[in-house]
């Protein structure tokens, strides 16, 4: 079996994924970056660089509250629930990316050559 590949995400598309994953229940950054490595089966791997500021951002947008306490390994970490607002954002977002992967493959679908 080959490796997956790597991808850069389109800009805006990772607090999508972070709102969604926090959306499961409340977790710290590290356990966030991991989760998503993990469900796009290594596909995506977050680095630090981006992952804190994104966090920074939803919690400066009052997407995400973070409150501090231990983590598995007993040390403190900042652990991230989805607020209200949060949750409509999830949603709002969702469908706007459901609806444009729909309208990309309609265009990559359409055979070459066809105007209509």
């Amino acid at each position: 079996m080959t490796s997956p590949s790597k991808f850069e995400l389109p800009q805006g598309t990772l607090d999508l994924l972070i709102l969604r994953v926090v959306a499961l229940g409340s977790i710290h950054g590290y356990a966030i970056a991991q989760r998503i490595q993990m469900i796009s089966k290594e596909a995506l791997q977050i680095q630090q660089g981006s992952l804190y500021p994104a966090l920074h951002r939803l919690e400066n947008k009052n997407f995400l509250v973070a409150e501090w306490g231990p983590t598995e390994t007993g040390r403190e970490a900042k652990f991230y629930r989805l607020t209200a607002k949060g949750r409509t954002q999830l949603k709002t977002e969702t469908e706007s990316w459901e609806r444009l992967t729909e309208v990309v493959a309609m265009i990559l679908q359409h055979p070459l050559g066809e105007a209509s």
